[in-house]
């Protein structure tokens, strides 16, 4: 297991942004996130790029956290754009889009595994209709669970390219080695000490979304009995560098558009060669 803290260097094929673009996209994205709950009223290509040039590129599906579609989840998709992704990308809502039922969300296990059959077979679909093409899934919070719990649900021939987390509530034991069968380059995730509300205090007094009481994966990262030994897992703990890339420590800081830009991104688009390109 490789445990790395600073920033993950840009790709070559990743336009450089001029410093005071930055900071308007830091900013502006920081204020939104005062208002989260407001961005579930847009729609269009604010929640979902799913033109054809970049279905036939590969596919992203973003599940936010149990408070569903918000500017959070907006922020992590502005954030792949931002750093080059050139795959479809998808904000799925798997919560019942209620704000007032979140910890309905939580803790309603035999839906949410429903829910996580649902999108299994849309992955399912969507690999009949672009072969060879990667799939990932990003899940923040809550949806990084659902991430987990959808792996689960795909059948054997139809593996992930892989797996990104963010300060997700499921338990530090959660096992893993059902999911890692089924991913083809690996499980990353981002976890902060200082994300001690939501996935500390928060899990341990309501439960995780597999119904642990504890700090969560988003505080304390992934046991290593958890993993048992496993190489293809990843985790990066918060790093104070994180701040100039406006991520302050706690829960929302891995979802803010600059840092999805400079540490998610590289991720997904690690693998895309000169002749395959992002699109513009």
């Amino acid at each position: 297991m490789v445990v790395p803290s600073s920033p993950i260097p840009l790709p070559t094929a990743t336009k450089p942004v001029s410093f005071w673009e930055r900071q308007r996209r830091g900013w502006f994205c920081l204020a939104t996130f005062a208002v989260a709950p407001m961005g579930w009223f847009l729609r269009g290509r604010f929640i979902q790029r799913l033109e054809p040039e970049r279905l036939d590129r590969g596919l992203v599906l973003i599940l936010p956290g149990i408070e569903g579609r918000s500017f959070l989840n907006i922020a992590i998709l502005q954030g792949l754009l931002d750093g080059g992704v050139p795959y479809a990308l998808d904000i799925v809502d798997w919560t019942t889009g209620n704000k007032f039922l979140a910890l309905y969300h939580l803790r309603s296990r035999q839906r949410n595994l429903q829910v996580a059959e649902q999108l299994a077979q849309r992955i399912v679909q969507y690999q009949r209709d672009y072969p060879g093409r990667p799939v990932w899934i990003i899940g923040h919070s809550g949806g990084g669970g659902m991430a987990l719990w959808t792996t689960c649900a795909l059948p054997e021939e139809t593996p992930l390219t892989g797996l990104v987390l963010l300060a997700a509530a499921i338990s530090p034991g959660y096992e893993l080695a059902p999911i890692l069968a089924k991913l083809q380059r690996g499980l990353w995730t981002f976890s902060s000490y200082m994300d001690c509300i939501f996935t500390g205090i928060g899990t341990t007094l309501f439960g995780t979304l597999d119904g642990r009481h504890g700090p969560a994966v988003g505080m304390v990262g992934f046991h290593e009995t958890a993993m048992k030994g496993a190489t293809s897992v990843t985790q990066f703990r918060y790093h104070p560098r994180y701040i100039a890339q406006f991520h302050l420590g706690g829960h929302f800081g891995c979802v803010h558009r600059v840092f999805i830009a400079e540490n998610v991104a590289p991720i997904l688009i690690a693998g895309e060669t000169a002749a395959n390109r992002p699109v513009p």
